[in-house]
């Protein structure tokens, strides 16, 4: 039996020369497999180049709005932990007890459907990364929407969190926002005490918007104004502006919420000043969803024709909060963040230049 099993050892495992055979052949087709998806690797390549330049537009422009478009996909697609080193690198001020970042545009606060990143869902992962592994996560103390960009506060824990909400909804925040809006408002500086509601817009695409619901309505009879029953869904809401710099189709503006209404500052300039906020498609029509429509003279500043003007980022800025800090709040905190660089682009296009100190 020993010798039995001595053979079929033998036999089970095969011959030297054969055995060297079959590793000689295993690595031709090996080598032969590595060049074959190495070959197919290179003509992906190629042909995402070839793509990318038949897809490239001539005018900078254009280039400079596809770009932005790619990195707002790109935040979109990227780890989790590789966006929140990104809002790491784009931190304005922090102390024991706040992270102030300057957030991105295109990136949401809050997930829903179709959103595969977010800055929620990053926060216990930018905690990690600031304070270690045992950090609590960082808390939202307010929002802003996905196309603005600008100052965003966390806090560190839970109860500094909710002092610093209960500061924005008693409105001891001071918040000023830059945008660059289509038209001139007039007169120059002034306040909008209109208030909002949201609306559905009966058109073949039908969709919800916000709107104005004025409490006065002028008499078609003498001219005076009516006072009209008040919407029971309306908001209040108030908004002060001043024009900064004005060219012949665009000026840009500071704005100061004094309310904070779902879309407020979008919708005075839009249905309450006549001046609509630069790349706001939404807001562009009342009754339809289309891309906004420029005047020449700014189509001409901007190097566009109207087809590409759908595709122009939101102009909207948080520029600047002020806190009330120490025990009494007797102390302020000014944060103040730079408009990020397809805001300047388009100020030196448009020709509008910002005042040394634009701070009143």
């Amino acid at each position: 039996m020993a010798a039995l099993g001595r053979v079929g050892l033998r036999l089970w495992g095969p011959a030297p020369a054969l055995s060297q055979g079959l590793r000689a052949v295993s690595t031709i087709h090996g080598a032969a497999a590595d060049v074959r998806a190495e070959q197919l690797a290179e003509k992906l390549r190629a042909q995402q180049r070839e793509e990318q330049k038949q897809e490239e537009p001539k005018d900078p422009v254009s280039r400079r709005v596809r770009e932005l478009a790619r990195l707002s996909k790109q935040l979109q697609r990227v780890h989790p932990n590789v966006l929140a080193k990104a809002l790491k690198q784009r931190i304005l001020y922090q102390n024991k007890e706040l992270v102030v970042i300057d957030k991105p545009y295109g990136l949401p606060v809050h997930g829903g459907p179709g959103i595969q990143n977010c800055i929620t869902d990053v926060l216990p992962i930018l905690a990690k990364m600031l304070d270690g592994m045992k950090a609590e996560p960082l808390h939202l103390c307010h929002r802003l929407d996905k196309e603005t960009t600008g100052v965003m506060v966390l806090a560190r824990d839970k109860d500094t969190a909710h002092r610093i909400q209960c500061l924005f909804k008693t409105r001891q925040v001071e918040k000023k926002y830059w945008t660059i809006s289509v038209g001139l408002p007039v007169p120059s500086e002034g306040l909008v005490d209109i208030p909002v509601v949201e609306k559905e817009v009966q058109s073949h695409q039908s969709h919800y918007k916000m709107t104005l619901a004025p409490n006065y309505r002028v008499s078609p009879e003498n001219g005076k104004m009516v006072k009209v029953r008040r919407n029971r869904d309306a908001h209040s809401a108030v908004t002060r502006y001043r024009v900064l710099a004005s060219s012949a189709s665009c000026s840009l503006l500071e704005l100061q919420p004094i309310t904070g209404v779902k879309h407020q500052l979008r919708v005075h300039l839009a249905y309450g000043l006549g001046c609509p906020i630069l790349g706001d498609h939404k807001y562009a029509h009342w009754n339809r969803l289309a891309p906004q429509k420029l005047p020449e003279h700014a189509l001409k500043r901007l190097g566009l024709e109207q087809a590409k003007v759908r595709h122009l980022p939101l102009h909207l800025h948080a520029h600047q909060l002020t806190l009330p800090t120490g025990t009494s709040g007797d102390k302020q905190l000014h944060l103040v963040c730079r408009p990020p660089r397809f805001f300047t682009n388009t100020l030196k296009r448009l020709k509008l230049e910002i005042p040394e100190s634009p701070e009143k």
